[in-house]
């Protein structure tokens, strides 16, 4: 099972960005769906969740400005930023809880990373 992200790169403050995150391989469900980021010096933290069947969970501090959605048919997580700031920038990961069989467990996968950077 692999994890790919996209959709990084440099932005302006005040500018928008999606994030891609498509998981692909032997996969039989995948439950939630994840966003977290890791800004320089910083410890990994959770952005935004999205369970299978479309609740969302946001960091409070992001809520309005990031927007979690999926496509269960393409296996894939978006992440859509807008009014990025400065201290948004980091490495972006993608999460997915997910089983390969029905008869493995539900365990963490994770992407590679995309770095964001907003700069003027």
């Amino acid at each position: 099972v692999q994890l790919q992200a996209s959709g990084g790169g440099l932005v302006q403050p005040g500018g928008s960005l999606r994030l891609s995150c498509t998981a692909s391989g032997s996969i039989f469900g995948i439950d939630n769906m994840a966003w977290y980021r890791q800004a320089p010096g910083k410890q990994r933290e959770l952005v935004a969740i999205i369970s299978s069947d479309g609740s969302t969970l946001y960091v409070d501090s992001l809520k309005d400005r990031f927007t979690i959605s999926r496509d269960n048919a393409k296996n894939t997580v978006y992440l859509q930023m807008s009014t990025l700031k400065p201290e948004d920038t980091a490495v972006y990961y993608c999460n997915a809880l997910l089983r390969e069989t029905p008869f493995n467990s539900t365990l963490p996968y994770w992407g590679q990373g995309t770095l964001v950077t907003v700069s003027s």
